[in-house]
């Protein structure tokens, strides 16, 4: 089993900018609502995200209102892409790990990561999250995870021989995903003392995709793009879902949403 370490995560995804936007799944109205309704997103509403990638919540984000929004995210090349799909006054992206940013403390009234902070050290960045946050400010981390073995999922089945063998932080522990583990996200949450409210929601629903579809998402998947045999892998894959599943694939999905309020 290789292990993957965290700091893969900031330059695993870059390689094709708008490939890794054209793949990856939206995320679903109810994470939104919940910001807005519950989480204080509104127009100028001061945020700060974490890892936004190609910016598939950003986007949201900002037609929701956040102004300022300061998106950190340490892949120059996925930066650069983000900086020019989403280029307006209200955004500024900071090309720097989450770690060696210098942000004003207690200046935000929310601050989001979607699904990328479990390639931070959970705890610090909490710490650092919450002197970000003013008091009454939100915190949000959002998951998609990709598959759910409390579901039949017989792609996955027809293909863990071929993907097996690499160990990734978002896999978390005692066999539950990192975005799922209600436990010990809510623990992580609690052990700071800086939150008073904290809560989540999770809700499972399905991902159709046609042959080419999946290829081009497994193929963002950092485990994936840390094969030195990836493309050998992803033909194969393309080849099973044509030829086993009829070029329709249909994948278990999971989107998972943590709230926290910062204490006054």
């Amino acid at each position: 089993m290789i292990t993957i370490d965290r700091s893969f995560g900031r330059q695993a995804f870059g390689v094709n900018p708008a490939a890794y936007h054209a793949a990856r799944p939206e995320y679903p109205g109810w994470v939104y609502d919940m910001l807005v309704g519950r989480c204080g997103l509104r127009p100028g509403a001061r945020l700060f995200e974490i890892g936004p990638g190609t910016g598939t919540a950003t986007g949201r984000l900002l037609e929701l209102g956040a102004d300022p929004l300061v998106a950190i995210e340490p892949d120059a090349r996925l930066a650069d892409f983000l900086e020019a799909r989403l280029a307006c006054p209200a955004l500024t992206v900071v090309r720097a790990p989450f770690e060696a940013v210098t942000l004003e403390e207690g200046a935000f009234d929310l601050g989001v990561s979607a699904t990328a902070f479990h390639w931070l050290d959970e705890a610090a960045a909490l710490e650092k999250v919450a002197r970000l946050l003013r008091p009454g400010g939100w915190w949000a981390a959002i998951w998609h995870v990709f598959g759910d073995a409390g579901r039949p999922d017989p792609f996955h089945d027809a293909t863990q021989p071929l993907l097996s063998g690499y160990a990734l932080p978002s896999a978390g522990e005692r066999g539950i995903p990192f975005g799922l583990d209600v436990a010990a996200r809510t623990q992580a949450l609690k052990r700071t003392g800086a939150f008073d409210v904290v809560d989540s929601k999770i809700v499972p629903w399905q991902l159709v995709l046609t042959a080419e579809e999946t290829v081009a998402l497994y193929a963002t998947y950092s485990d994936m793009t840390a094969r030195p045999n990836m493309e050998a892998v992803l033909e194969e894959l393309g080849r099973i879902a044509r030829e086993a599943f009829g070029g329709r694939v249909e994948r278990n999905m999971t989107t998972s949403l943590f709230v926290a309020r910062r204490a006054p």
